[in-house]
């Protein structure tokens, strides 16, 4: 059975950078569709980025210009570099894979605060 499982989450500043990765096992990763989903306290889950199994990318708005989606196939991991992190970043975020099925991960913490 495929599964993910994200990692790189942590503390940091506000203005601070990180990098998040997610690694799946048991699967073709190149075929998936992937993104990134993101959930703050008493908020929907939201998402953050997306990258199709062709390469081509979309963002959210709140973090389009400090957040770039990437992946690596031969690895099966695919990343979000996080830049110019705002308190407002806080949030648990998981990685999510489509294959007309959704594969979730159990996600991440990032707490951007001063």
């Amino acid at each position: 059975q495929v599964q993910f499982v994200e990692s790189g989450g942590g503390s940091v500043q506000p203005g601070g950078s990180l990098r998040l990765s997610c690694t799946a096992s048991g699967s073709i990763f190149s075929l998936y569709d992937m993104g990134w989903y993101r959930q703050a306290p008493g908020k929907e889950r939201e998402l953050v980025a997306f990258i199709r199994s062709i390469g081509t990318t979309n963002y959210g708005d709140s973090v389009k210009g400090r957040f770039t989606i990437s992946r690596d196939n031969p690895k099966r991991t695919m990343y979000l570099q996080m830049n110019s992190l705002e308190p407002e970043d806080t949030a648990i975020y998981y990685c999510r894979a489509d294959d007309g099925y959704y594969y979730w991960g159990r996600g991440t913490q990032v707490t951007v605060s001063p």
